[in-house]
């Protein structure tokens, strides 16, 4: 596939189409014609055995019964017709389906089973002089209903094959049995007229299956066609994005420290500035520019770090620091930093915990990192004089989690896989003074999902969101029983 083209999936959706159509059921397709050909010529090959072996038996019967030359040549005939039969159907096997001729092949078929049924024609004419005329009647009718019925089985995928065999042999068959108006060979006669349009009627049917089989086998192609095709283009779309990964993380290798070395002199420089510590700007004006360049360039860092960071947990290069860690303790730790903030917009933080929790074990910089990101993010949302409660505790299946709950305007329903993607942000984001990068929260879920836990996310409308962030059973530390005195007095011995 060529990607490069504006419509670089035409060649390939032809192919489909192709491929869909090759055998589908219409009339004239030739596709299809070819198809069945292939299938007759197969099954007479396979079953080009049959018939002669029951032209051998009959032969030999005659001979033995001593009539003479007329079975001989009867025998010789029929055997050579059903040769014939044969041999264009080994060459239509072996011959390519995209070479064949549908009209000519056909034509040669049916010229060939008219052939066929010329020897049975003659069969069907034969006298016994030496038998008595009933039993030769009746085996002539038996011997003909064997042929109708092989015949049947095995020429179903050629339709019309059956008549073009049997049609005058038992037209023959019924003006003999009929001109000795016998009711052995008027019953006979009976016989085969019925028998006719009966394995007409099964060939139908076997036909018909061959149509269900061809189907069948054009739905396979079909579905290996798109499978094959959603798999070269899966390929593809894996292979760039492999490339387009590599490319961004050679760009944040390189760029991580060319962008954080000028900062850091922005940062520093503003800061001196600002606090006018190599002596007194007279310019007031220019200290809140200095002000203003320090905040900024603090909040490109903050960005550069957490792009940083989410770039390193979807690439799986995060290394986690596991050691035992109080959540309690961090929580409270993050709810402290968080306060000076929350003053600012007269904020109440309300703080929900457990008494006493296991430790966990986990990484305490990650842990205080989606701590921070969730409290964070309520507070930027939360009006002024609203709350944010902060709970830490057990959960359901034994794991321990942190929820922060605020009662802000809360998250449109549809909204929500937005935010927990990468730089997505909802609409009252958008509209706040406060827009934030949109990476808080998928650093949070990469985190966690790092711990094996998992995050959820509960909002609706002007009733504002809780944040969970569930640390699986498998992090929490069984507390181990404290040791006899006596046995703490002994081992001091």
């Amino acid at each position: 596939m060529d990607r490069r083209k504006r419509h670089r999936n035409t060649d390939v959706a032809r192919a489909v189409r192709k491929t869909r159509d090759r055998l589908s059921q219409q009339a004239g397709n030739p596709e299809f014609d070819r198809e069945l050909l292939k299938l007759h010529a197969r099954a007479m090959t396979s079953g080009a055995i049959a018939v002669p072996l029951l032209v051998l038996g009959v032969a030999a019967l005659g001979l033995f019964a001593g009539m003479g030359k007329a079975i001989g040549v009867w025998a010789l005939f029929a055997l050579i017709c059903y040769s014939i039969v044969a041999f264009m159907a080994r060459r239509v096997e072996r011959t390519e389906a995209a070479e064949l001729n549908t009209v000519q092949t056909r034509r040669e078929f049916l010229v060939g089973h008219f052939l066929c049924g010329v020897s049975w024609a003659y069969f069907a004419w034969l006298g016994c002089s030496v038998c008595e005329v009933d039993q030769f009647q009746v085996v002539k009718a038996v011997v003909l209903l064997f042929a109708m019925a092989a015949t049947a089985v095995l020429a179903s995928s050629l339709r019309g094959a059956l008549l073009a065999t049997f049609t005058i042999p038992v037209a023959i068959y019924a003006y003999a049995g009929a001109s000795l108006w016998k009711p052995v060979e008027v019953t006979m006669v009976a016989l085969l007229i019925i028998s006719l349009p009966f394995f007409a009627y099964v060939a139908r049917h076997l036909h018909r299956s061959s149509l269900m089989l061809l189907s069948f086998r054009s739905e396979k192609d079909g579905l290996i066609a798109e499978l094959e095709t959603a798999k070269a283009m899966s390929d593809e779309a894996r292979r760039r994005a492999e490339d387009a990964n590599l490319a961004k993380s050679r760009f944040l290798a390189s760029m991580s420290h060319e962008l954080r070395t000028p900062l850091n002199a922005i940062l520093g420089f503003s800061e001196v500035m600002a606090n006018e510590v190599l002596g007194p700007i007279n310019n007031t004006t220019y200290r809140d520019y200095a002000h203003d360049v320090h905040e900024s360039g603090q909040h490109l860092l903050d960005l550069i770090n957490e792009i940083l960071d989410l770039s390193r947990i979807e690439a799986g290069r995060y290394q986690l620091n596991e050691e035992p860690v109080m959540l309690l303790s961090i929580v409270e730790d993050c709810c402290h930093m968080m306060e000076l903030k929350a003053r600012n917009k007269d904020i109440r933080v309300i703080q929900d915990f457990e008494s006493v929790l296991p430790r966990l074990f986990a990484d305490e910089r990650a842990v205080r990192q989606i701590t921070l990101n969730l409290l964070s993010n309520a507070i930027k949302f939360t009006p002024t004089g609203g709350e944010v409660r902060v709970r830490v505790g057990w959960t359901a299946g034994g794991g321990q989690y942190i929820s922060v709950k605020d009662n802000g305007p809360g998250i449109p329903e549809d909204e929500i896989p937005v935010v927990l993607s990468a730089f997505g942000q909802g609409s009252i984001a958008i509209k706040s003074a406060e827009q934030g990068t949109g990476l808080g929260l998928p650093i949070v879920q990469g985190l966690l999902a790092m711990h094996g836990g998992e995050f959820q996310l509960h909002s609706k409308l002007r009733e504002g969101t809780e944040a969970i962030a569930i640390f699986p059973l498998s992090r929490v530390m069984e507390e181990l029983p404290a040791l006899p005195t006596k046995a703490v007095a002994g081992r001091r011995r």
